[in-house]
């Protein structure tokens, strides 16, 4: 997906010879349908009736293009382009304008609602499987939409509302549609103030490790700490990590924050005793990133931390993103020590094949289910099934979310050794954390 509005040089991109056809899928290109909004804007001037375009954009190609390779993804986009134009109707236009995004517009549709009832057709329509060399493929899209209303609306501002209607729909999750609202134009506006104030502060290097205990249920000792970022801003005050590591993903300085956070942390936790861990989580770009590694491993080398001491956290939907460089990196960790633990398991692209094609140390079990362990018989089950899972496997586990003495309890009970969250502490800063570590008696540390 691009990341964000179209632009001038985007839409004007193609070669000057005029060619309106994309020549993978022969439909029309990225200048043809400028051409046709540009028209039928020029139609409707003396009576501006409504008429609806969409971006959509497939989610998750890449990954299939890599598994599969590019003349297999080839043929995948081929079949897009078929099944889209068989979707619309003979006043209807639908064009290939990026690498795996497609424009439509519709004359005939004139509200908001039916322009998402559209989209949520096309994204049905691409939901069926794709056979590529006798091999089975699966696709999901998001959409966005936006209206003409008045000669006011130009085809490059049409554009950008669906762009930002896109980019809304992408953050809610896979297969998601959403219509331009002018909330939307004001949400995608506080991005923006916050990606540039983010881009300073990792800069300056004012966004800063917090740490949480992680400890032993049976004896309430206190193992290890992980890692989370907190940012406080001059102008926008205390801003939540599950505001600012989201937008860092998507306009790409979760790298540099990252290592900005890990460099503070490992330069904290020096200070610590020797047999305690520190928990670090890496994201999905950051897999995809075959540096990844090195760059940990600078880090360490750095700041003199010993990578027998670190744990890496990743999830399963960052391990899918490219499986070929996750292995690659999990491998150049562990080679020097470093052990690698699965976050948030059972909640994302949920797979015991994963767990035998990947060396992990260690699994966490996602928060959700502890919440519901007292009341939940299925989450009860599902717990207790991880637990003999991964004994069988030769994995620690740790149980995330934990809340009050009856959650603890119970997982006591089920055979969890590790626990985390508010019970045994909330996440405070290098110094809070190093005063409670000196106020510990070290031969039997509790929290």
């Amino acid at each position: 997906m691009s990341s964000g509005p179209f632009t001038r040089h985007r839409l004007n991109g193609c070669e000057e010879d005029g060619a309106f056809t994309d020549p993978l899928t022969g439909l029309g290109n990225a200048r043809r349908f400028v051409d046709k909004v540009n028209r039928l804007i020029s139609d409707r001037a003396d009576d501006p009736a409504p008429f609806a375009v969409g971006v959509l954009d497939l989610d998750g190609f890449k990954p299939i293009n890599d598994l599969f390779g590019r003349k297999a993804g080839d043929e995948i986009l081929q079949q897009v382009a078929m099944r889209l134009r068989a979707a619309m109707d003979e006043h209807a236009v639908v064009t290939r304008i990026g690498a795996d995004e497609f424009a439509f517009l519709c004359p005939m549709i004139f509200n908001e609602q039916a322009a998402i009832e559209k989209a949520k057709m096309l994204i049905e329509v691409l939901s069926a499987p794709y056979g590529v060399d006798h091999r089975t493929a699966r696709l999901s899209a998001s959409a966005g939409c936006s209206l003409f209303y008045s000669e006011e609306d130009t085809t490059d501002l049409l554009l950008s509302k669906a762009e930002t209607a896109l980019y809304q729909a992408k953050r809610a999750g896979r297969g998601k549609v959403m219509a331009y609202t002018r909330e939307m134009e004001e949400a995608a506006k506080r991005v923006t103030r916050i990606e540039q104030a983010l881009r300073r502060a990792v800069a300056a290097g004012e966004v800063e490790p917090h740490f949480q205990p992680i400890v032993d249920l049976a004896t309430r000792r206190t193992v290890g700490f992980e890692t989370l970022a907190r940012w406080h801003d001059g102008d926008l005050g205390l801003v939540s990590p599950e505001v600012f590591i989201p937008i860092a993903e998507e306009r790409g300085i979760i790298g540099q924050l990252s290592q900005l956070v890990l460099r503070k942390a490992t330069e904290a936790a020096r200070d610590w005793p020797d047999d305690l861990f520190l928990s670090f989580n890496l994201s999905p770009s950051q897999l995809v990133d075959h540096n990844t590694g090195l760059q940990i491993l600078a880090i360490l080398e750095c700041t003199g931390f010993d990578p027998r001491r670190l744990e890496i956290e990743i999830t399963e939907t960052g391990l899918m993103s490219d499986p070929a460089s996750a292995e690659k990196i999990i491998g150049d960790l562990r080679r020097v020590g470093i052990r690698v633990s699965l976050d948030d398991f059972g909640t994302g692209q949920s797979s015991l094949g994963r767990l035998r094609d990947f060396p992990f140390d260690k699994l966490k079990i996602d928060r959700g289910f502890v919440a519901s362990i007292l009341e939940d018989r299925p989450s009860e089950h599902i717990i207790r099934a991880i637990l003999a899972m991964c004994e069988g496997l030769g994995m620690d586990v740790v149980a995330e979310g934990i809340e009050d003495e009856a959650q603890a309890l119970r997982l006591v009970e089920f055979g969890c050794t590790g626990g985390q969250g508010y019970l045994f502490g909330r996440p405070r800063d290098a110094e809070e954390t190093l005063d409670i570590l000196r106020s510990f008696d070290q031969p039997a540390r509790t929290q």
